[in-house]
């Protein structure tokens, strides 16, 4: 009995080891399903995770040892008659020692007894402090294979998968979120640099391309009360001209409802709505999302995006289109106003008036000749007290762009980013647009200050989020801290013992977490330009060895090699060790992340004159030349062919912590394949 009790003990803390070391929720959920089928025994497993609502959001099927894609129609009707249903109303386990005679089990076809027939099940819940967040099934094919003692490890094991499965949901909600965000921010400021039209549809469909990580994307707009395909990101030949009847079709019918949509399965025969004119020859839709482009609440077009390549959308798929539709009608607004203007002159004065911006045009000394309703509404001066005005008076004019005297603006234009001042004192910030023009047969210029206030506030948002994740989780990180010491505390020696692998977890999960909490305080403090803390002399090769036995577990897991290639004799370092420590770290996790499994990671430091030159080499897929410089950025991601992932602020708080203690950091290409990174910092004799 105690052999028993000891074996089941070992395979929980297994089990437990395994489920902690992954984050990814399809991962996670893998995991869980092979090591019941593994366990427990039986032919076939599924997972179905729930949010906190009760509906099911993700889940994972595997029959044998190949795993299966969900189907959404077979997943919602399981959940709501099926086994999996009863228990997630019943919050218990169920054992159905015969399908074909208990009422709970969903009869499909498969289960005909001229088929696969009868079988055994288990099915139980996932419980984390009480709540719900998923449910755990296995079948076996031949009927009463399980029996109670099987419905005992099922459930452990499941009280084991809980929190990892809680936690991995948590995690990519909230990796979505911050994709969310960031690709409404990327495409505002994408969005606004554009005043062409083909190359603001260019934009428009190169940034929801890239935000839904889909095949396809088109775009119409609304033109006699039809909608008229102008652009699309493939098979332009055959979308751009293509007509649709407002309320005709998926499309028709969103410029006619002004809501977006995601249909999951548009082309099916069970679904047919996609009218003939939609219809792409060659193209197999599996999914389409389409959403309104809206100016002022009028809408002007539709944002078409198809194929996602992961097969499925993301629940923030519709949001993050829509998003972009409401960036798209202004912006596509606005380069209909350009375009205008530079085809009929004639027309400029009515077009003028009416621009969603406030227009302003001077003389070439910068004195104001005539302004629009918007400039007036802005301002809140009268147009004639206005003509009195200098146009410095009305905004911060950047002269290095412009010129002292103008002289740097052109036909073509520039752009910079402002401030406009009205006359109660308020502000607000403006992208100035200026350009020489002919006003009244006069050579001119004309600056139109476009309102970046919603950009501003998304920009505001992406902040907000990374704030949040820093402050909110420096309380609960603390109590899990003092709370893995007392637990360390009270247990007696052998306890010690044996908990001391789970404890190592804990601990090194409690500091990756640290680090980041710790990254992100600097990283904000660092661009108020405040001093790096307190410095101190170190040496070198303990810096290494520090991030090496960081991330050493993590480069084990994926069965790759650390190589520490350390100069001898190196004079001690005078720095904030522990922010060095991190950049290294930083660094190195970053180089495991993009480096295939079994792949080589190098990590030393040699002298670089008064300096030491750290360095950390991978062998991933590499950095462009042309983004080298961009990835430094905060809230700057490449896209990589590896699926890793992150917030975008790792490369900043290192920029910003190296570049605090008089060095400097940049990135090579590796000898043969692959990304070096290098930073410097001073040694004693240097400070």
């Amino acid at each position: 009995m105690v052999q028993d009790q000891r074996a089941v003990l070992e395979l929980l803390y297994r089990v437990s080891r395994e489920f902690a070391t992954a984050l990814d929720l399809k991962t996670v959920l893998t995991r869980v399903l092979f090591s019941a089928i593994k366990n427990v025994g039986g032919e076939r497993g599924s997972v179905v995770v729930m949010d906190d609502y009760g509906r099911a959001v993700d889940s994972a099927i595997v029959y044998g040892n190949q795993l299966r894609e969900s189907n959404t129609m077979q997943l919602k009707a399981t959940v709501d008659h099926g086994l999996a249903g009863w228990v997630v109303r019943n919050r218990q386990a169920a054992l159905v020692p015969d399908t074909s005679k208990d009422s709970r089990w969903l009869l499909r076809e498969d289960d005909a007894m001229d088929r696969s027939g009868a079988k055994s099940a288990i099915c139980v819940p996932l419980m984390t402090r009480e709540k719900l967040v998923g449910v755990l099934t296995l079948v076996h094919p031949v009927p009463g294979s399980y029996n109670v003692d099987h419905l005992d490890l099922m459930q452990a094991i499941a009280d084991q998968a809980g929190i990892a499965v809680l936690n991995a949901r948590l995690f990519s909600e909230s990796q979505r979120q911050a994709r969310a965000m960031t690709a409404l921010a990327e495409g505002a400021a994408s969005l606004s640099s554009s005043v062409r039209m083909d190359d603001l549809f260019e934009n428009i469909l190169t940034q929801t391309k890239q935000a839904l990580q889909v095949e396809i994307t088109a775009l119409g707009l609304v033109e006699d009360q039809e909608l008229v395909f102008r652009a699309a990101s493939q098979y332009g030949d055959v979308v751009i001209g293509k007509r649709l009847k407002l309320n005709e079709g998926i499309a028709g019918t969103v410029a006619f409802q002004g809501h977006g949509v995601i249909i999951p399965a548009a082309a099916s025969d069970t679904q047919p709505l996609l009218s003939q004119t939609e219809i792409i020859p060659g193209v197999k839709v599996r999914a389409l999302a389409c959403a309104p482009i809206q100016v002022q609440g009028k809408v002007i077009g539709v944002l078409e995006a198809i194929n996602p390549v992961n097969k499925s959308f993301d629940p923030d798929a519709l949001f993050v289109l829509t998003g972009l539709g409401a960036l798209a009608g202004t912006t596509i607004q606005n380069a209909q106003l350009f375009e205008s203007l530079d085809a009929a002159r004639k027309r400029y004065r009515d077009l003028f008036e009416d621009s969603i911006d406030p227009i302003i045009i001077t003389d070439l000394k910068g004195r104001i000749l005539e302004v629009n309703k918007q400039a007036v509404f802005f301002s809140g001066h009268s147009a004639a007290a206005l003509h009195e005005f200098l146009i410095a008076q009305v905004h911060d004019i950047n002269y290095e762009k412009t010129g002292r005297l103008f002289e740097k603006i052109g036909d073509s234009g520039l752009i910079y980013e402002s401030t406009l001042y009205d006359s109660r004192g308020g502000t607000y910030p403006v992208e100035v647009y200026s350009r020489k023009v002919i006003f009244d047969e006069t050579k001119s210029i004309q600056w139109i200050l476009r309102d970046l206030t919603e950009r501003k506030e998304l920009d505001s948002l992406r902040e907000d989020l990374a704030a949040m994740i820093y402050h909110d989780l420096r309380s609960p990180l603390a109590n899990i801290l003092s709370s893995v010491e007392m637990l360390d505390m009270i247990l007696s020696e052998p306890e010690r013992e044996n908990a001391a692998p789970i404890m190592k977890i804990a601990h090194d999960s409690i500091n990756r977490i640290q680090r980041l909490v710790s990254s992100l305080l600097d990283l904000n403090r660092l661009e108020q330009n405040q001093p790096v803390g307190e410095r101190q002399s170190v040496e070198a090769a303990l810096l290494v060895t520090d991030a090496v036995d960081a991330v050493g577990p993590s480069a084990a897991a994926r069965e790759q090699t650390i190589i520490t290639l350390v100069a001898e004799n190196l004079s001690p370092l005078w720095v904030d060790i522990d922010m060095i420590r991190r950049v290294l770290i930083n660094l190195l996790e970053n180089a495991v992340k993009y480096t295939p499994m079994g792949g080589r990671v190098e990590i030393g430091a040699e002298v670089d004159g008064d300096y030491v030159r750290f360095f950390v080499l991978d062998n991933g897929q590499g950095i462009p030349e042309t983004e080298r410089d961009r990835i430094f950025d905060k809230f700057a991601r490449l896209k990589n062919k590896t699926g890793a992932k992150g917030l975008g602020v790792g490369l900043a708080f290192c920029k910003l912590a190296v570049q605090g203690h008089g060095g400097k950091i940049w990135v090579e290409p590796a000898a043969e394949r692959g990304s070096k990174f290098l930073f410097t910092v001073p040694m004693v004799n240097k400070k």
